[in-house]
C-alpha cells in the first residue's frame, strides 16, 4: 500500500503539487510492473555483483573467466538492462565469484 504525504519544505504552500508518494520499497512495484518481485531480485543480484568488482578491482574478463559469462554479458550485467538474465543465472554468477573470493583468500566458509 502506497501513501501520499505533503512536502513540508521551509515555508512551501500545500498544494497537490507538493505531494510525493511514500515508496513500498519495491520500485518496479511501485512503477506497476507485473513481474516487480523478480525485477528487484535481479536488481539486488546485479548490484551485489557490481560491488563486489569494485571492490576487488576485478576486471570483466576475469568476471567472465570466474562465471562463465562471456565479457560482454558482464558488460550488460553492470550497465543493464537485465532483461536478459533469469535470477537464476546471477545468483549462480554471484555464488561463483563468492566462492572464487574465499579461494584468493584462502577462506573455504561459503559465507564468508
Amino acid at each position: 500500500m502506497r501513501a501520499r504525504q505533503k512536502a513540508t519544505e521551509s515555508g512551501r504552500s500545500s498544494k497537490e503539487s507538493d505531494m510525493v508518494e511514500i515508496s513500498s520499497g519495491n520500485v518496479f512495484a511501485d512503477l506497476g510492473f507485473e513481474d516487480s518481485e523478480e525485477r528487484l531480485l535481479k536488481a539486488k543480484l546485479a548490484s551485489k555483483i557490481a560491488q563486489l568488482i569494485e571492490q576487488k578491482g576485478w576486471t570483466q574478463a576475469q568476471i567472465a573467466a570466474q562465471t562463465g559469462l562471456e565479457q560482454s554479458e558482464v558488460s550488460r550485467l553492470l550497465s543493464g538492462p537485465l532483461s536478459n538474465f533469469r535470477a537464476d543465472d546471477l545468483f549462480g554468477a554471484l555464488n561463483r565469484i563468492c566462492s572464487w573470493r574465499n579461494r584468493e583468500h584462502g577462506n573455504n566458509d561459503a559465507t564468508g
